[in-house]
């Protein structure tokens, strides 16, 4: 199973930015596509989640400026980032919890794309 995140970059304070992972590789089904951050000197967080099936939910410092969503034909996830501030500057880390095993019955958590960074300028 591999991760391929792309869409980092530096950005102005105010702007946009949209953050792209592609999910590949064998497994039974997906549970949940997520993305987290971590900047420099803070411990990882989950920015946003999409469980399959199931609704969006976001860190509350992202509300109402950060968007997820999936195209579940091509396994890939999106972080749409609007009104960004300073504060969002981290590497991003796409997620996925899948479903694994002939009959999908082992659920894991721990599969990581390689991290972006989002650098966003005052």
């Amino acid at each position: 199973v591999q991760l391929q995140a792309s869409g980092g970059g530096l950005v102005q304070a105010g702007g946009s930015l949209r953050l792209s992972c592609a999910l590949s590789g064998s497994f039974f089904s997906i549970a949940a596509m997520n993305w987290y951050r971590q900047a420099p000197g803070k411990e990882r967080e989950l920015v946003a989640g999409m469980p399959t099936g199931g609704s969006a939910n976001y860190a509350d410092s992202v509300k109402e400026r950060f968007t997820i969503s999936r195209d579940n034909a091509k396994k890939t996830v999106y972080l749409q980032m609007n009104r960004v501030r300073p504060e969002d500057t981290a590497v991003y880390y796409c997620n996925a919890r899948l479903r694994t095993g002939v009959l999908g019955q082992t659920v894991r958590d721990d599969y990581w794309g390689q991290g972006t960074q989002v650098t966003v300028s005052s």
